[in-house]
């Protein structure tokens, strides 16, 4: 038999040591190993792995290059977000706040590939009620199999089985290792069963995901280790009192890590948004000051959102700034540049800032936008519905350009604005794809102060 013993790890990164120890050297916490019951096991060969064949090293000119094909899922922000599609032999963790809706667009994408075998292994509900989300969300002709079990044996001997094509297992804080004497959710525990999931999927070339609780702080819980282990890691996350969710690509080995899918949330699951720009525009019944809609880029996606600001005179002496959806320390930056290079007294009043639509920006090219919709809300004087922003701002006071502006541009366009300001610096390659819009250049925030309010 394998000898047990006990061992302690640090729940912050899930590091090892023998003994005790107030601050964790590798991530440089304090009090955070805990002592967990570590058995040691022999052999792996129950648990339905295959055996791989002996490693040499080899020439990396003599390696042949397989093209592979990915898989699609039917699902269109999915695939964007994975980059193309789903690469086989890829494990990918999933993770969000409690009730956002990780397991429906888990089980939702299981139900809607139609042409492999998908087994969902599930730790947390019960056959009765995946069914009964399955009927809300619409079963298709499909091989979707459901598996309640939490053991990893038991998991990798009905997958022997199956030989599915793709297996969701939700969650990985339930699952639990012959291997390992500890109870499921603990480090050693995750750290293990993520181990023998990815040797599956790597042996097998078979997708794996994986969906991931988080912490209170917002990270995913286990070790930090386990985002290292896989191949990709997408947080799905959006605010439930609005119907939108966003799902956002944090780690990816075969794809950009700017990309993002914009979902809505329904009662017959969630519902993909091929055009967030149209959402995420306020139709106002008539002009109000103080908002300004921006022309950004989130990955591959042109998107115009709109950016809302209240200025008041401080009530309490003390200035408020406040932020929803941007950086507040780059709105206190960009209302330093109005107090100080333009002129314009806002130390005294508190200034609030909202992205409309529970959206998260981080583009530069909101810079402009954001300083139209501070000034408009001090004069009180709406800016024009048709009118959006596409531009940086210096410390200097001077409007930088942005790339990419031709795929700006030519979202506002589309989406019928008729007139855009950028940088006079991007003016040569914005008129190039402009078709039907105004481009209005400007080099100095006063110049967009004239502009706007004459």
């Amino acid at each position: 038999m394998a000898k047990t013993k006990t061992a302690f790890f640090c729940s912050n990164c899930g590091a090892q040591s023998p003994k005790w120890i107030g601050r964790c050297p590798s991530c440089g916490e304090w009090n955070t190993y805990i002592e967990e019951v570590v058995q040691r096991a022999e052999s792996h060969s129950s648990s339905g792995l295959k055996v791989k064949q002996p490693s040499r090293p080899t020439l990396i000119t003599d390696i042949e290059i397989t093209g592979e094909t990915r898989i699609n899922t039917r699902n269109g922000e999915l695939n964007r977000v994975l980059g193309g599609g789903l690469v086989p032999g890829s494990v990918i963790l999933v993770g969000g706040e409690p009730g956002i809706g990780k397991s429906t667009l888990m089980l939702q994408v299981a139900l809607t590939i139609s042409n492999l075998k998908v087994l969902y292994v599930s730790g947390e509900e019960s056959e009765q009620q995946i069914r009964m989300r399955g009927e809300r969300l619409g079963m298709g002709k499909n091989e979707c199999y459901i598996l309640t079990e939490t053991s990893t044996g038991e998991i990798l001997r009905h997958i022997a089985a199956i030989n599915p094509g793709i297996v969701i297992v939700d969650s990985i804080q339930t699952l639990s290792s012959e291997n390992i004497d500890a109870s499921a959710g603990s480090i050693s525990q995750i750290r293990e069963t993520a181990s023998e999931l990815q040797q599956y999927a790597k042996t097998a070339n078979v997708p794996v995901f994986l969906i991931g609780h988080i912490t209170k702080e917002g990270s995913l819980a286990g070790p930090k280790l386990l985002e290292h282990m896989v191949d990709t890691v997408l947080q799905f996350e959006g605010d439930r009192n609005y119907g939108y969710r966003i799902l956002r690509s944090v780690k990816n080995r075969f794809g950009s890590t700017s990309e993002l899918g914009i979902y809505e949330m329904q009662a017959e699951g969630l519902r993909e948004v091929s055009n967030p720009s149209e959402i995420l525009i306020t139709r106002h019944d008539e002009p109000v000051s103080g908002s300004a809609v921006a022309a950004t880029i989130e990955g591959l996606r042109p998107m115009l959102i709109e950016t809302q600001a209240l200025v008041s005179t401080a009530a309490y002496g003390t200035p408020q700034r406040s932020c929803t959806g941007f950086d507040t320390r780059r709105l206190n930056m960009l209302l330093a540049v109005l107090e100080k290079r333009s002129g314009f007294k806002l130390g005294i009043k508190d200034v609030f800032l909202n992205i409309a639509g529970g959206l998260r920006v981080d583009d530069p090219a909101t810079d402009l936008a954001v300083v139209s919709a501070v000034l408009s809300s001090n004069i009180d004087i709406p800016i024009s519905s048709k009118t959006c922003f596409a531009a940086e701002i210096g410390l200097s006071g001077e409007i930088r350009p942005v790339s990419r502006i031709e795929q700006r541009v030519a979202e506002a366009g589309k989406l019928g604005f008729d007139t855009i300001v950028v940088s006079k610096l991007n003016l040569k390659a914005a008129r190039s794809s402009a078709k039907g819009i105004n481009i209005q250049p400007v080099g100095k925030i006063e110049e967009v102060f004239r502009f706007l309010f004459g």
